[in-house]
């Protein structure tokens, strides 16, 4: 194999990996959505460690809610949000610890 092709290939790994969302577990879907659970692990060399995780609700239209606890720092950090579905969504979520570390993110995703 080349090296530019091996490079790039490389690369694209690289950035999927740093791209990638935490894996929802559904725990019930239907027609109308799903239900699922994104657990917050920290991988080890031999094992993986739960620090928290994400309940949440994801509708067909890609409207739905989550909230959740993450422990992997000293206090823990709780977050909620929810976003609509569409063509054009909204998002709006925020998180808090409860003291110091808190923080609200909004966005607009545009589908086409």
């Amino acid at each position: 194999m080349n090296k530019p092709l091996l490079t790039f290939l490389v690369l694209a790994a690289s950035c999927a990996a740093a791209l990638a969302q935490a894996p929802k577990v559904p725990l019930e879907s239907n027609d109308e959505g799903a239900i699922y659970v994104s657990p917050n692990l920290s991988p080890t060399e031999k094992s993986a460690t739960a620090n928290g995780g994400t309940l949440g609700v994801q509708n067909k239209d890609g409207s739905g809610a989550y909230g959740g606890v993450d422990t992997s720092n000293g206090r823990p950090n709780y977050s909620l949000g929810a976003s609509t579905g569409g063509s054009v969504s909204f998002s709006a979520g925020a998180h808090s610890d409860g003291k110091d570390n808190k923080g609200v993110k909004a966005g607009v995703t545009i589908r086409y």
